[in-house]
């Protein structure tokens, strides 16, 4: 397996158990370890590299972009 396709598989994995409601780190790491037979360090990998990019979009979402008119709370002055 390449190294994208090996990422892909284990990200897929992770989100799967997240989405399933476990919320142990290492009880996930153990079981993407254990179903895909990869190594642990491997896993932690792609774990941190999916966390990055989680962060990033997350970063993306909570920019304020100032719309032309728009003054949010404050009072329009005259």
């Amino acid at each position: 397996m390449n190294r994208v396709t090996q990422s892909t598989h284990i990200k897929e994995a992770i989100n799967s158990l997240l989405d399933n409601g476990l919320t142990d780190k290492q009880d996930i790491y153990s079981k993407v370890v254990a179903d895909l037979g990869v190594p642990r360090p491997t896993v932690r990998r792609v774990a941190r590299d999916l966390r990055n990019e989680l962060l990033d979009k997350i970063k993306i979402l909570q920019t304020e972009v100032p719309r032309p008119g728009y003054y949010g709370n404050r009072q329009k002055e005259s």
